[in-house]
Formats: C-alpha cells, structure tokens, sequence
C-alpha cells in the first residue's frame, strides 16, 4: 500500500529553494518552534484551521459558519468576529465551515497524498525544470513524515529526479541519515550555536543537530550542503556567533553558507492560527549587518550568500 502524507502546500517554478527552477513540496509537522517560523501552520502534523479576521463578513450579518460546525465551536454575538473554540477545531474531522463559508475567511490548510498521488505531481512538472532543476521537500521538516518521504525519494531516483530538502536536522541520526542518502542537496538550518540560545528561540537545544552534520559528513554522503541561518536581530546576528559558525565549519569541512534576512511575512499565519507572534516588533537585521556578517565568512574561505543572492 502507497504511504500517506500531509501537505499544506505545493509551489511550482521555485527558484530559491535549491539549483534551477523547482517544485517545493511543504510537508507538515515539525520538532522545532521557532519564534519567527514563517509556516507555523505546519507545526501540527494534521489538519487544522486557520480564520482569516480581515476577509471576514461578520459585520455584515454573516453567521453561516456558525450554524454549520457541527460542534459549535465557534460562537457571534454580533459585537464582534467569530470566536472560535480551537480546542474542539482540534478534532474536527469534517470542517463544514470551510466548505461554507462566502468568503474563504475559514480555511482547512492540509491535504492527505499517497506516495503515488505525489509523485504524478512531480511527473507532470518534469519538464518545467530544466536541466539544473528538481523537487525540494521543504515544511515544517519533512523528515518529520519519513517513511512517506522515503518512498517519494525512491520514487524519485527512479525518475532520475534531482532531489533537495530544507531541514533542522533535529532527528534520530539514523533516521536522517536514511533520508539524506536520496538526496542530492540539502539546506540544514543553524539558528544559534549556543545550545541554550538555540533552546529559547526554537525550543530545542542544538546538540543532535551539530551531531547529525558531523555524521553526514563522515559518511561519505556526495551531496552539497549549503547551511543555512534565518539572521534575527539580536538573537543570532553577533560577531561571536558567527566565529563560532565559522569554526564549526571548517572543523567539518563545510564551505557553504545562507545568511536569510528576518521577515515577518508569516505574522498574519499566526494570527490565522490565534497565536501571538513573538516577532511583530524587534528582530530585524540590515543588508549593512548582514554584508559585515558576510565578510568574516568571505575572510575564512567560506562562501557566504545573503538573502536570495545565491550560487546554487
């Protein structure tokens, strides 16, 4: 039987997510919470819902959502938008009020595939990508669904698809090193390398993920690995925290790093999810910082791009 996996998003002609024009498929699930995660909506591995307030017709008499949840979980009183019980949303297997909603302020944001289904997907976009392009499995982390991850990549050699992943790396060794031997590029995140920095912005320590690079290096894996850090302002842009980079790298013989400017282009996420977004103020860096931050790279003998600026 095909494995199944949770998606909440599938992006044709990407261009940032690896070599070449690509086909990103965001998986859900993911071990860390970072404070500034662009996609909270993949931290749960299932589905869910998200309300979007602004597009909302509450003040003009719309109610149909509320007589439609079948657990009456979401309550108007006409004072204001719809108050929604996310404990109950939690468990909603149906989710009626998407489906009924005018407006599409309501929206259930995760899709159920078969290995099989996926991989149809992937055929029909073969021939977008060129020579240099492929798939890149991104989310959350999709090492978080690896056994249907795995029978994706087979299915992917097979097709002679150029595979890439965005990951944190914070799995069993072996897990990850099961998955990594399909793929062909890889984007590992290193948001802080002082483990308890590391633990209060994401909610894990670094440890497994510094062990796990260790680990594929030494196994003799023939893919590129370029890291990769989200830059926040006064959480991980200090001139210590890159030495320290810089040192782990060459102790591992890595030359290849993306320093990404913070942005808060998931904050509405996470008000379409009734969280706080620790990040609407604070956090931002400047392309002068992020430049001074790329020359103690550039000066070690590493590559270092910024932003979208990259040699992929």
């Amino acid at each position: 039987m095909a494995a199944k996996g949770n998606i909440f998003d599938i992006q044709s002609f990407s261009v940032h997510d690896g070599p070449g024009c690509r086909t990103t498929v965001f998986l859900t699930g993911c071990p860390l919470r970072c404070q500034w995660c662009a996609n909270p909506e993949s931290w749960i591995g299932g589905k869910h819902l998200m309300y979007a307030v602004n597009v909302c017709k509450w003040d003009k008499g719309c109610k149909v959502c509320e007589s439609a949840c079948p657990a009456h979980a979401i309550t108007l009183t006409g004072d204001g938008p719809p108050i929604l019980d996310r404990h109950q949303c939690a468990t909603c297997t149906t989710f009626d009020c998407v489906s009924i909603c005018p407006n599409n302020a309501l929206k259930q944001c995760v899709k159920e595939y078969t290995s099989g289904q996926l991989l149809d997907i992937l055929r029909r976009d073969f021939s977008n990508w060129g020579t240099n392009g492929g798939v890149t499995f991104s989310g959350g982390d999709p090492m978080g669904q690896h056994e249907f991850l795995l029978e994706v990549l087979r299915g992917c050699k097979q097709m002679q698809i150029h595979t890439a992943i965005e990951t944190s790396a914070y799995f069993p060794t072996d897990v990850f090193l099961n998955v990594m031997q399909y793929i062909d590029f890889a984007f590992i995140d290193v948001k802080n390398m002082d483990t308890q920095a590391h633990k209060a912005g994401t909610g894990v320590g670094n440890e497994q993920i510094l062990a796990n690079i260790r680990a594929l290096k030494a196994s003799g894996w023939t893919g590129r690995l370029v890291l990769r850090q989200p830059t926040i302002g006064g959480y991980n842009d200090s001139v210590e925290n890159a030495r320290a980079l810089i040192a782990f790298m060459k102790e591992n013989d890595l030359w290849e790093i993306n320093l990404l400017k913070f942005h808060r282009l998931g904050q509405t996420k996470w008000e379409q999810l009734g969280k706080e977004y620790a990040y609407a103020q604070g956090g931002d860096v400047t392309m002068e910082q992020l430049e001074a931050l790329q020359s103690l790279y550039l000066d070690a003998g590493i590559a270092c791009y910024v932003g979208n600026h990259t040699s992929f």
